[in-house]
């Protein structure tokens, strides 16, 4: 089983963004990392020195979201929407970005569901529900 640590996380997509400004090529996975990171140009600051990327934190109470968080977390929808796991998600975020026209602002709609049914999980001492998920996405691509 693949558990990357957060030094791990944090070089990977340090080193991704480094290939990609020096034009050398990138892995597949390399190359969908690269594409959300273009996406964020707000992040590309703390992309570009790895050193300052192991070690810096990033509390809530500075109001500033975690990067390697929030591109850890477009990865892994890419790969839940490109298997259809949970069954369903598929068409619930096809749905979802054609209701905002946006594949990106539909992206973000996910990461809120699934930052929920992440918590509830935890606090639950419970399994992931994917139901529930993709029905929150579902919801929201009604516009409720």
């Amino acid at each position: 089983m693949f558990n990357p640590s957060r030094d791990d996380v944090r070089r990977f997509f340090c080193e991704a963004w480094s290939k990609h400004a020096a034009g050398t090529v990138v892995s597949p996975l390399e190359g969908l990392a690269v594409h959300w990171i273009e996406q964020h140009p707000e992040y590309h600051d703390d992309l570009a020195d790895l050193d300052h990327a192991l070690t810096r934190d990033y509390p809530p109470e500075h109001g500033r979201g975690n990067p390697f968080l929030h591109l850890s977390m477009h990865l892994s929808i890419e790969e839940q929407i490109s298997i259809d796991q949970p069954t369903g998600i598929r068409d619930a975020f096809d749905r979802l970005a054609r209701r905002h026209d946006s594949r990106h602002e539909a992206m973000h709609e996910v990461m809120e569901c699934l930052g929920e049914v992440l918590w509830k999980a935890q606090r639950d001492g419970a399994p992931i529900d994917g139901e529930a998920y993709v029905e929150a996405l579902r919801q929201r691509a009604q516009g409720r």
